[in-house]
């Protein structure tokens, strides 16, 4: 799913069964890429990233659902324009 890219550290593998990853899923991944707290931060500071990493982690997600659904729409649309509409009205219901 990911390609590894030396210019944001070291690759890893994430898996999911029964289909993708969950908006929520991706968010996490970039959050947890974006933001780390280390483990000998002072405590105050640690719990100000904390506090700061769970309202990034609201905002990714909420902007990973309005991405899904913005694709959902695009091409719903090409295939109404490309004479499926009955499929492009599925695809919107997703």
């Amino acid at each position: 799913m990911f390609k590894a890219d030396s210019s944001v550290g070291s690759p890893f593998v994430v898996t999911s069964s029964n289909g993708g990853h969950s908006p929520e899923q991706v968010a996490e991944l970039c959050v947890n890429r974006l933001i780390q707290v280390a483990d000998s931060a002072p405590p105050e500071l640690a719990q100000q990233a904390r506090a700061y990493r769970k309202q990034m982690l609201a905002v990714v997600t909420h902007y990973v659902k309005v991405g899904i659904a913005e694709d959902r729409k695009t091409v719903a649309e090409k295939l109404n324009n490309a004479g499926y509409g009955q499929l492009a009205q599925q695809i919107k219901g997703l």
